[in-house]
Parts: structure tokens; sequence; C-alpha cells
């Protein structure tokens, strides 16, 4: 059972579970239409990261009494066909999609105020370097193409 006052910290950061999610899916998306052997490795590395906050999130779900989204919903609809896009124009466009949903990632992250403060302490100081990080490496990756 969830505690009364869990119920608005669970949706909040099944919200950001499913962005991160998305973010998995997309990465996917993209790192298939690269042709570059080092660009998939750097892509599936910033995956990685998002693949990591994915658990991370889902963790402390289950650890408040939630049960964890387990698509990526209609961002994640909105998101596959952004990149679906992209697949056709090339390179810098399946890059272009990748970087608004990091933008995306990084306002979601920063709208946290709603949150309990153990909570907003976990994604303040868990999660949100990490999607700073992923954030300008897909930003420096997509300057050097």
């Amino acid at each position: 059972m969830t505690p009364e006052g869990n119920t608005n910290d669970i949706d909040q950061l099944n919200s950001l579970l499913r962005g991160e999610l998305s973010a998995v899916e997309t990465y996917e998306q993209c790192i298939e239409k690269m042709d570059d052997d080092l660009m998939k490795r750097q892509l599936t590395s910033l995956q990685a990261s998002h693949v990591t906050r994915a658990t991370k999130l889902k963790s402390r779900i289950r650890a408040m009494g939630g049960e964890p989204d387990s698509d990526s919903g209609a961002w994640g609809a909105f998101a596959k066909l952004v990149e679906g896009g992209a697949k056709i124009f090339g390179k810098k466009a399946a890059l272009s999609a990748l970087e608004e949903g990091e933008d995306h990632g990084k306002k979601d992250y920063a709208d946290v105020e709603d949150l309990t403060p153990e909570v907003r302490h976990f994604v303040q100081t868990v999660l949100v370097p990490e999607q700073q990080r992923t954030h300008d490496s897909l930003k420096t990756l997509k300057e050097q193409v």
C-alpha cells in the first residue's frame, strides 16, 4: 500500500522514469542508424546512463511502495515519431532528435519543487548530474558532426 504522502513523489518519479525509458528507446533507434563505430560506442555509453537512471528510479519507486511504470508513455510515442523522421534525414537530424530529448529531460529534472525534501535530494544529487553530463556530451557530439 502506498502511504498517502508518497503519492505525489511516486507520480513524479514515474514521470521521470517514463522520460528515461523514452530516452533509452530513442538512443536505440539512433544507434541503429549510425555507421560510425566510434559514434555508436559514444551513444551506447550515453544510453547506458539512461538505463542506469531508469533502474535507480524503479528501485526508489518500489522502496516507496509504488509500482514503476513499464513503458515510456506519450512522450515515448512522440520521441519515436521524431526519431523515425530523423532516421530518414540523416545523422545530424538523428542527433538533433536526441538533443531535443536531452533538453526535455533537463527541464523535467529541474521541476522538483513539489517533491518531498528526501526525494528532491535524491533527484538533485543522483539523477540531475548524470542528466547534465549526457546532455552536455550529446551536445558536444552533435557539434562534431
